[in-house]
């Protein structure tokens, strides 16, 4: 399943993409503009592969030296990149451990990690063109819950030192999708811990999945409404965990 949604969303994106100005700003990342989205997601999506292949670290590329090309060569380009994952992934030996920042881990968690950095960077190229941008529950359910599995690693301050700033002393934040369980976090002296479910909290933050997604990784702000208890604990929050 995640390699057919890795196609879906990435030819999603790039037909969003296709349909602006190469050059426009991207609202949601305005360092960039459209081009260099296009050349991020091509990039890591052919670094991931060349992980997965080699089975051994890699310098994280820049994306600002990255080239997409000619934007009618945009949607063969991407295609051609989620791919090589793909296939990467799947040829890879069933024992295979490879590189991550959270240290050695199966080829397919490069798949679930792209997955999700195209389906919220598709938003963006959405948000730039005015392309539609609607993604199954399930799907939206899946970002959030990666994201957080990432957060609350132990090697995950290493990679963002950010991070550190959000241990504490039993402070809860709660993530309450409508019709499905949400996420528990818990800030401890030792770092972030997740559980899922819908427990109290001293925060709330609730909505469709999908929008709770958009705000988790920093795309747009809590509906009005969406918000029940310390706010400052969830923009703190916020503010800690955008990559």
């Amino acid at each position: 399943m995640m390699a057919e949604d890795l196609q879906e969303q990435t030819a999603a994106l790039a037909r969003a993409a296709v349909a602006g100005d190469p050059d426009a700003t991207v609202p949601t990342c305005p360092e960039w503009r459209l081009r260099d989205l296009v050349a991020h997601i091509e990039q890591a999506l052919r670094w991931a592969a060349e992980l997965v292949r080699a089975a051994a670290p890699l310098p994280i590329p820049d994306p600002r030296a990255a080239d997409p090309g000619a934007i009618g060569g945009w949607e063969r380009r991407l295609a051609d990149g989620a791919e090589e994952l793909i296939e990467a992934v799947r040829d890879a030996p069933g024992d295979a451990r490879v590189w991550s920042v959270l240290g050695p881990v199966p080829p397919a968690f490069w798949l679930r990690r792209m997955l999700s950095d195209v389906t919220v960077h598709r938003y963006d190229a959405a948000a730039t063109t005015g392309a539609g941008f609607e993604i199954s529950p399930r799907l939206a359910a899946d970002v959030i819950g990666e994201g957080m599995e990432l957060l609350s690693a132990p090697e995950a301050e290493a990679f963002k030192p950010d991070l550190v700033e959000l241990r504490g002393t039993g402070e809860r934040l709660a993530v309450r999708p409508h019709a499905m369980d949400g996420w528990l976090v818990t800030r401890t002296p030792d770092g972030i811990r997740v559980a899922r479910g819908n427990a109290g909290a001293d925060v709330t933050v609730s909505g469709p999945v999908t929008e709770l997604m958009l705000v988790l990784t920093g795309r747009v702000p809590p509906a009005e409404g969406g918000v029940a208890g310390d706010r400052g604990l969830l923009d703190h929050w916020l503010a800690c965990t955008r990559f």
